[in-house]
């Protein structure tokens, strides 16, 4: 399995990098970290990423790089924080970065894409370009908390909704308690 995180400059940046650290080593994962996300990381967190050794991290400004055709299967790409610039810029198909290119090349191939916003409030122009790409089969999935799972700390919520995501991937994991019912 192959998987493409895009992590851009949103608040919550924090939650792209737990995301990459969680995933399964057995699945080759390929990062676009942007610009503005390591800005974001460091306001918000005061520190430097960490890149990981079985994570290959591609530069967002390089449009020829391997995942940025076609060609290049994967089985999903999820951009997690997705700030509100770079989803205008995929819901109209701009494709100036890779981060962009990628999403663009996905939809084309018709894989899967989810897509974790992060706003709040939403004005009319998110929710339209969110329902414009809802309407293209991309997973609309901000990191919003499930309370049924029980948790208690915030490592337990960060956990939760990088489950979620890992659900609409594809991708294994025990990282909440599902809802077993009553």
């Amino acid at each position: 399995m192959k998987i493409i995180v895009g992590i851009t400059g949103a608040s919550g940046t924090q939650l792209g990098f737990k995301l990459l650290s969680l995933i399964p080593k057995e699945i080759e994962v390929f990062a676009i970290v942007s610009k503005s996300a390591k800005k974001a990381l460091k306001l918000e967190e005061n520190k430097k990423y960490k890149e990981l050794s079985n994570v290959s991290y591609l530069n967002d400004n390089n449009l020829a790089a391997s995942v940025s055709s076609g060609s290049f299967k994967t089985d999903g790409y999820i951009i997690v924080p997705c700030s509100m610039n770079t989803l205008a810029k995929c819901a109209v198909g701009i494709s100036d970065t890779l981060i962009t290119r990628v999403f663009s090349v996905m939809l084309k191939e018709k894989r899967k894409v989810v897509i974790a916003p992060r706003e709040m409030p939403f004005n009319s122009i998110q929710l339209e370009n969110m329902t414009k790409l809802s309407n293209l089969n991309v997973s609309i999935a901000p990191p919003m908390l499930g309370y049924y799972s029980e948790q208690q700390t915030l490592e337990e919520m960060e956990n939760f909704i990088i489950g979620k995501w890992f659900d609409l991937l594809n991708i294994e994991h025990n990282l909440y308690k599902r809802w077993q019912g009553k």
